[in-house]
């Protein structure tokens, strides 16, 4: 009966070794892939744009300026229509100048816009497409800055309300 009750100790003695074994080994790996990522791999950037092939680079992400905000303007008489509409544009935050000067003339902008879409009737703006009306803004957006320029604007809500 010894050797029957020897048995199964011996059995859960070997296999708390080899996890033991196991479990040692698992953390050598571990801390020697840390080491090994901290100290021998090139540092991977903080950001990647994705270009049109799929493939991703290292260059500046664009954002998105979105500082303008909702825009409510009435349209010129004879029939007052109310305009509502959201514009933003993309930006390269890392231009601080240029950031800073986008955050400064956010009221020029919005004014500009209201300036705008008051000059034009309902029946003007709705005979215009958005490409047209996009390009006038723009234009005159361009015209109030000095330490760069906004290549594109995309409207998020463009409605006349009748």
């Amino acid at each position: 009966m010894k050797q029957t009750g020897e048995r199964p100790a011996l059995f859960l003695l070997i296999c708390y070794r080899v996890l033991l074994i196991v479990g040692v080994l698992l953390v050598l790996v571990l801390i020697g892939g840390t080491l090994y990522a901290l100290v021998f791999r090139e540092a991977a950037p903080l950001y990647r744009t994705p270009r049109a092939d799929g493939e991703a680079t290292g260059s500046p992400a664009p954002g998105i300026f979105t500082g303008i905000g909702r825009i409510r303007a009435a349209t010129a008489p004879p029939q007052t229509q109310m305009v509502i509409l959201s514009i933003v544009f993309p930006y390269t935050p890392e231009d601080r100048p240029f950031t800073e000067e986008l955050a400064a003339k956010v009221s020029d902008f919005r004014q500009l816009t209201l300036e705008y879409f008051s000059s034009h009737t309902a029946e003007d703006l709705k005979k215009q497409d958005e490409m047209t009306i996009k390009a006038a803004l723009l234009h005159r957006y361009n015209g109030l800055l000095h330490l760069g320029r906004i290549e594109t604007l995309y409207f998020n809500d463009f409605m006349v309300i009748d």
